[in-house]
């Protein structure tokens, strides 16, 4: 199938390119693009796939009164997770409200807000090589060694879905920009901050073309209008060498660039 990247991707940047549908578990040798939320699309990627939607599920598969073991599927989004867990009283998905994407992104990048992040709960990934524990997954700071494509994963939650972290979560997000993004550009070096580090360096409201990072918070970048993927290197790539200059920090990407 063509999906134009400028009207699917979060950051509405982009060209159409053919991505591959997996309908079945299969070894996929390309890249996935899931949501396509923390995703940069260069003007030559290769080899772009997204899961079916036979990958688009939840599934009770065991439930007592003190938990209950679910499946899920990697192309289910995490805002339909956090409803299906409020829905049935259950605890440890309730920092899905404010992340978006599907599962399957959510996992490759450990995604969650604040202690909490999507592997906390987990039991174990499906992938075609067979289960992957999460033991095996070794999941860390926004990182998980899984390497080949992720199907389907299991988790297990307590009952009693979390009201008041529900909503002091809500308000954690409330400083982040609006309009086009990939939401955080790098991740946060120990003991510090990326925005902090950007801004000290003097980026925060810098502009390239249409792309800009955030005046508002500067380890965001926004496209203010059409912007190209040139310009998004372009100010990932200043900002790096800029704090690196100054702090001697090496930033990572929390974006991933194609």
């Amino acid at each position: 199938m063509i999906i134009d990247f400028q009207k699917y991707s979060s950051v509405r940047i982009g060209k159409p390119f053919e991505v591959q549908v997996l309908d079945e578990i299969c070894d996929f040798k390309g890249f996935l693009i899931g949501g396509a939320n923390n995703l940069l699309i260069s003007n030559e990627p290769k080899n772009l796939g997204i899961l079916g939607k036979k990958f688009d599920f939840i599934e009770i598969l065991d439930e007592d009164t003190s938990s209950c073991t679910l499946k899920i599927g990697c192309a289910t989004k995490s805002s339909q997770i956090y409803h299906f867990a409020k829905q049935k009283d259950l605890k440890g998905f309730e920092f899905l409200g404010k992340i978006p994407g599907l599962l399957g992104g959510i996992l490759k990048m450990n995604a969650g807000l604040k202690e909490h992040d999507i592997s906390k709960n987990l039991l174990h990934i499906r992938s075609f090589k067979g289960e992957i524990s999460k033991e095996k997954a070794n999941f860390s700071y926004r990182f998980c060694g899984v390497q080949e494509p992720m199907f389907e994963a299991v988790f297990k939650l307590k009952k009693s879905f979390d009201f008041a972290l529900d909503e002091s979560l809500k308000t954690a997000r409330a400083n982040q920009p609006s309009g086009a993004s990939f939401g955080s550009i790098f991740k946060n070096p120990k003991g510090d901050f990326a925005g902090r580090m950007i801004e000290a360096v003097g980026l925060k409201g810098f502009s390239k073309g249409g792309a800009m990072i955030s005046d508002k918070h500067a380890n965001f970048l926004i496209n203010k209008k059409n912007a190209s993927f040139e310009d998004a290197f372009f100010l990932i790539t200043l900002a790096k060498k800029r704090v690196f200059e100054e702090f001697g920090v090496s930033l990572e990407e929390e974006v991933v660039i194609i």
